[in-house]
């Protein structure tokens, strides 16, 4: 089972006219920035959801760019109950284009995956300036960085989040998820 596609203006309308907006990315990134009077629906604790929905009543789904809504059609669907449900074509970067009333709240952290990338490439890139202008044997910074990766990858444990969520500016997130 899919949900269909929809394109952002499109579901500016239907809001309008009484659409569910349901946002499924995880908490810290919904803490960051959301559409006003969308719901948090974290794909990762979905199973353990139950989504109320008026009878009659469309719902929407939406995440950053569209992908993940898009892998979990299925499910998404299924959690629609029946009723009419879509995902936003673009996702959230689309509905701010369309003119989506977004809040922006920057005390949050920014969210854990992008603060893996930032913390990663920084290590990698920071290993391969000392290892080709310092000592060689830096390198192995970046290699572990690149380890790290493929088994997060492979394993779906990443060393680095786990450490990261640890970090002093994401107590609240952890607040959240507790």
């Amino acid at each position: 089972m899919s949900l269909p596609q929809i394109k952002a203006d499109e579901a500016l309308r239907l809001i309008r006219e009484g659409a569910v907006l349901v946002d499924v990315r995880e908490a810290d990134e919904y803490a960051r920035e959301k559409v006003q009077g969308a719901r948090n629906m974290p794909l990762s604790k979905i199973e353990a959801v139950e989504l109320a929905v008026a009878t009659g009543k469309p719902v929407i789904f939406h995440c950053r760019s569209g992908a993940r809504t898009m892998a979990h059609a299925g499910s998404l669907a299924q959690k629609a109950g029946g009723c009419e449900a879509f995902i936003v074509e673009g996702g959230l970067d689309a509905l701010k284009r369309a003119g989506a009333p977004v809040a922006l709240d920057r005390r949050q952290p920014l969210d854990l995956q992008r603060q893996v990338q930032i913390g990663a490439g920084s290590i990698g890139l920071i290993g391969t300036l000392l290892g080709w202008f310092v000592a060689p044997g830096f390198f192995i910074l970046p290699a572990f960085v690149g380890a790290g990766l493929i088994f997060a990858g492979v394993t779906g444990f990443c060393g680095m989040a786990r450490l990261l969520v640890h970090a002093p500016w994401n107590a609240a997130m952890r607040k959240a998820n507790a």
